[in-house]
């Protein structure tokens, strides 16, 4: 069972060739709000791929890492990074602790990457993870409907709504595309 993370929201689209992740910008300790403007969203493999975390920072950028050194070794092979990363999370007694989630997007594809080693690819192109990630993914499943809006378009409204939402949230954006 994968730990509850309470904090942020992430959430990315993929879409006609098009993606997009976004993130808010909140950082909290327990119940204190510590910074409004973190960037929690990165492009990874020369621009190729976008991702973006929800939990502990220092934990997540030790995932960010280890999963760019796999993008690399499969030479920008999104699905297959992310399955190789999945099995080393499992594997490694000191990976299996980290207390974070991944989102991450290319043109083609999305993957959660839980903090159990879990690599799940979304249904419908839309990958939401922290806790103000069920709204986020609520919104963006009606605004993609709407065959006029963009990935981005779709991410940035749905931020916002989570962001009205969840007190782990705020509407400081951070928001990367590949087109």
């Amino acid at each position: 069972m994968t730990t509850q993370i309470r904090s942020t929201t992430v959430i990315g689209i993929v879409r006609n060739g098009q993606a997009a992740l976004g993130s808010d910008g909140q950082v909290t300790f327990g119940n204190t709000v510590m910074k409004g403007n973190a960037k929690k969203v990165r492009k990874l493999y020369n621009g190729n791929v976008i991702a973006g975390f929800a939990g502990s920072t220092s934990d997540a950028l030790t995932l960010f890492e280890k999963f760019e050194a796999k993008l690399e070794e499969f030479r920008g092979n999104m699905p297959r990074a992310a399955v190789e990363l999945g099995k080393e999370w499992r594997l490694d007694k000191y990976l299996r602790r980290l207390e974070a989630m991944l989102a991450v997007v290319s043109r083609e594809n999305a993957y959660l990457l839980s903090g159990n080693g879990d690599v799940i690819e979304p249904e419908h192109g839309i990958i939401a993870i922290g806790s103000g990630g069920p709204y986020a993914d609520a919104a963006a499943r009606a605004f993609m409907k709407n065959d006029s809006m963009s990935a981005k378009q779709i991410v940035e409204e749905s931020l916002k709504i989570a962001g009205e939402i969840c007190i782990y949230t705020n509407t400081n954006l951070t928001i990367e595309e590949l087109t």
